[in-house]
């Protein structure tokens, strides 16, 4: 254990919000520790896209904008810090299956903002082993983080700093004053709660409306395929390199198991086949609890009873983008008082915790 007599922080999940925020912490000269036990793994079998289109409706995602502005000198910071490679620049094609969907393409266009992030040509199928006779539109300003490797190393780096444990958070044996937290031999002024879909379990902020919704991947090998973009149709295939493809993922709302499917499994192949015609051997697949809300807007904010409580949750299938937004606010909102933005603070949830208190 960390054995400063008192920490400014300790910050139980390390998932992509527990990254971002002890980023924010290390970057202020906070002192800090970190609970985690691997038990959400959402963020490390995520597809890792960073995208700024929903692609279903043609929309421009939720401050896209803004969290692009940060998001990207966030991982190029961490690429530095941690010696590896999290980036990779990668177009994203949407699949055409009519002339209808170009049209609507076009048409989005001329939205606000989306049209930075929207290339103006139809671009040809030029991939014997791809079905596309429509062609593909091309989202600007696309890549993805490889959020494997970032978790297991910032996991080795907090390691080797002794600022990490990894064990399950005993919720009852948390000790709370208006001055501090403790948490057996940790004392600190403040805790964060980045567990993703384990949040349910926590009795503080289990009255927040965190849903589950389970996503799973395929991995596929296919060295006919040759595919250097991330195809968009009822499904993703992204490219890893090495001839490896993810291919997902979907969304299931009626199961909170991280075990792999072998129905999803069979589900996520038959739609790539219809747009993929090529040879593959399925090397993998993966499953996740995505932590999601009713209203789509992340959990930020601070417990309405204990002032030295906060939650930093709910980043949905978006956290790529949204974690490092999210975990600034958070920061300026306990350390410099700057008010959280209402679509975040869970205070707009403050009834469900009175009721809950009846």
């Amino acid at each position: 254990m960390y054995l400063c007599p008192m920490l400014d922080y300790l910050v139980v999940g390390l998932g992509l919000a527990g990254i971002s925020f002890c980023e924010q912490l290390e970057e202020n000269g906070k002192t800090f520790h970190v609970i985690s036990d691997d038990s959400q793994t959402s963020s490390s079998v995520a597809g890792g896209l960073y995208n700024p289109v929903v692609l279903k409706r043609f929309t421009l995602a939720w401050r896209a904008n803004e969290q692009l502005e940060l998001a990207m000198p966030f991982y190029r910071k961490l690429e530095k810090k941690l010696d590896i490679t999290l980036d990779y620049k990668l177009s994203v094609a949407r699949r055409f299956n009519s002339i209808e969907e170009q049209n609507l393409w076009f048409e989005a266009m001329d939205k606000p903002f989306l049209g930075d992030f929207l290339s103006s040509d139809i671009h040809s199928n030029t991939n014997p082993n791809v079905d596309a006779s429509h062609g593909f539109g091309t989202v600007l300003k696309t890549g993805r983080i490889d959020t494997e490797n970032l978790l297991s190393t910032y996991s080795a780096y907090l390691a080797e700093m002794k600022r990490l444990t990894g064990e399950r958070f005993d919720h009852r044996i948390l000790q709370i004053t208006n001055e501090s937290i403790s948490y057996k031999s940790i004392k600190a002024r403040y805790l964060v709660f980045a567990e993703g879909f384990g949040l349910k379990k926590n009795p503080y902020f289990n009255y927040l409306p965190l849903n589950g919704n389970k996503g799973e991947y395929v991995i596929i090998e296919a060295p006919e395929l040759n595919e250097e973009k991330a195809i968009k149709s009822s499904i993703f295939c992204i490219p890893l390199g090495k001839n490896q493809y993810k291919i997902g993922a979907n969304y299931n709302r009626n199961s909170t198991s991280n075990k792999p499917s072998k129905n999803t499994r069979k589900e996520l192949l038959q739609k790539m086949e219809q747009f993929i015609r090529c040879d593959y051997k399925v090397i993998g697949q993966v499953a996740g609890v995505r932590p999601t809300v009713i209203d789509r807007r992340p959990l930020v904010g601070r417990h309405p009873e204990y002032c030295n409580l906060y939650v930093l949750n709910g980043f949905g299938s978006r956290g790529v983008l949204i974690a490092p937004y999210a975990s600034l606010e958070l920061y300026r909102f306990i350390e410099e008082q700057k008010p959280l933005p209402g679509e975040i603070d869970i205070e707009r949830f403050s009834k469900k915790y009175a009721k809950n208190q009846l």
